[in-house]
């Protein structure tokens, strides 16, 4: 025994996979389970790519609407901003003198600013403040004191809008950002700022709006983790936790790409994140991973099912086959029967291991190589050994019954006599290897030239023979001249060959098959006659002379 024979016997001892059941068994369940589970994980793995981009397609389309809306939000602040520092606010400022507390100038600022803000909802305060900073005017305090960003007056000063990070105001009990405008009087000169405290309920609305469906949530990102407000909260509940850094940093590295990470929740989520440069806000629109793949979770779930019971059939099937692994043995007796009655088709299945499995490999070997001796000389006695053509005692059955089918069934039938012309010539000077490459490229022709129900014939010698099964006496010249064109266009060694040809069909020309294949022999001497290299088609002269030639 060889070393890998006995590495396996070995291994089948460890594994208790001594006896053929087993064996089986654990093939059957091999044969089942790694297919199985390998398409299995292959189609999970294809349709949870294709469902990510399709999700992620929608996760980009929430996250960058929602990212446009938010944008158009904060200019349209700042042009409102820009609308209420109108005239009136700037010269009643510009003529505001420092401590004169109370002065009509800063009444009518006070009421123009209550005014305004009792039609925009979004704002919770608004104020003027002069050059230095200092509050002149106010709508109305509401809530706690607003929140200006470090460094405000200096981009006041240097003519920028100034937009505050959103803090919490405890109480209001909303999350509240600062927006601030420069105010110039007439000429340019800068007198001032006017400033809002402005609510985020709008920001909601449209994170709500621009959420990706039922279970999807949209994050609102300050920076590059800190949570502004949600979908799922809302403003009024900012969140005290952030978004993973991990998560953050993956996010921003694929902006506009749906992700794969752990949301602030603790979830595995698909997201994509689109950023608001003018706010160095972000959007990350989302859905939980057990959202987004339950399809191909459940799709893979049922394949694991139907992966179970596959193996639960196929193991049975296994077990029970083999207290069935005597059959071998009564098969090879019964084909060694069936050999010795002259029955060389048969061919056992190989079943199982050991001498058995020997035995009927040999058997199946002996019984090949005795079928295919009997083909190689049923071929051998219809054929020709040259060209491979069929022979002419084979033509002579084929035609016999091919007369008889014809009549039966009142069809034509066609027969083409075709001769080299001046081969022995061809055959003497350049010798008779050329003269065999010749029969054998015009036996080629006829075979491509020619269907399949066709039956190409070497006559003898240099003559050849095809019927043509209900065919036209006319189609039939159609495919002598088709042989005949091609041959001509052919080079060989020795010069150029050609064919002469005769067309005779049945019952036109004969009423048996020696009658229309001397009437088309007839034809074939009548071309060889009128100058060789043609194709002649018989005529009811040719018929009757061949009839008399034949009685």
């Amino acid at each position: 025994m060889i070393h890998w024979e006995q590495a396996t016997s070995s291994l089948f001892r460890a594994l208790r996979l001594e006896t053929i059941r087993s064996k089986l068994l654990a093939v059957a369940i091999l044969a089942t389970l790694i297919p199985s589970v390998t398409t299995a994980y292959l189609s999970y793995e294809q349709n949870k790519v294709s469902l990510t981009e399709k999700i992620g397609q929608a996760l980009r389309t929430s996250s960058s609407q929602a990212s446009r809306e938010l944008d158009l939000w904060l200019k349209d602040r700042l042009i409102d901003l820009r609308v209420f520092a109108n005239s009136e606010i700037s010269e009643n400022l510009a003529s505001l003198r420092p401590g004169a507390e109370g002065s009509p100038a800063q009444g009518r600022m006070s009421g123009y600013l209550n005014s305004v803000r009792g039609r925009f909802l979004d704002y919770e305060e608004l104020m003027v403040l002069d050059a230095q900073g200092r509050e002149v005017a106010t709508s109305g305090k509401r809530g706690g004191p607003a929140r200006f960003p470090n460094n405000w007056l200096a981009d006041i000063r240097g003519n920028s809008s100034v937009m505050g990070a959103p803090y919490r105001d405890d109480l209001l009990g909303k999350t509240v950002m600062v927006l601030a405008v420069p105010i110039h009087q007439t000429g340019g000169r800068l007198v001032g700022a006017i400033a809002a405290r402005v609510n985020l309920t709008t920001v909601d609305e449209i994170l709500l709006h621009s959420s990706p469906g039922e279970s999807g949530e949209v994050y609102l990102v300050v920076g590059s983790n800190g949570l502004i407000t949600t979908t799922a909260t809302g403003s009024a509940e900012l969140s005290k936790t952030a978004l993973r850094a991990e998560a953050s940093k993956k996010l921003l590295e694929h902006e506009g790409l749906a992700v794969e990470y752990i949301n602030p929740k603790s979830e595995e989520a698909l997201g994509a994140l689109n950023r608001i440069p003018l706010l160095g806000w972000s959007v990350v629109a989302e859905i939980p991973s057990s959202q987004a793949y339950r399809q191909v979770n459940h799709l893979r779930n049922v394949t694991m099912a139907i992966v179970a019971g596959l193996l639960l059939g196929v193991g049975l099937l296994a077990y029970f086959l083999g207290t069935l692994i005597i059959r071998p043995l009564d098969r090879l007796t019964k084909g060694a029967a069936e050999v010795a009655g002259g029955d060389l088709a048969v061919d056992l299945p190989l079943v199982g291991g050991g001498e058995v499995a020997d035995l009927t490999k040999v058997f199946n070997h002996m019984v090949a190589r005795l079928r295919q001796g009997r083909e190689e000389l049923e071929r051998l006695s219809v054929t020709d050994g040259l060209t491979g053509l069929f022979n002419r005692r084979h033509l002579i059955e084929h035609l016999a019954s091919e007369v008889s089918r014809s009549r039966r069934n009142h069809h034509s039938f066609a027969v083409l006599m075709m001769d080299v012309d001046h081969f022995k010539n061809y055959n003497d000077t350049h010798g008779h290897l050329a003269g065999d490459e010749v029969l054998v490229r015009v036996s080629r022709i006829l075979r491509e030239s020619i269907r399949d129900v066709d039956f190409p014939t070497r006559y003898g010698g240099e003559e050849f023979l095809v019927l043509l099964p209900e065919t036209s006496i006319d189609r039939a010249v159609e495919v002598a001249e088709r042989i005949r064109t091609r041959l001509a266009s052919e080079t060989f060694a020795g010069g150029r060959i050609t064919l002469s040809a005769g067309v005779a069909s049945f019952p036109e020309f004969g009423e048996t098959a020696e009658a229309v294949i001397m009437c088309a022999d007839v034809a074939l001497y009548e071309a060889k006659r009128e100058g060789r290299d043609r194709v002649v088609r018989a005529t009811s002269q040719q018929a009757s002379l061949a009839l008399k030639e034949s009685a």
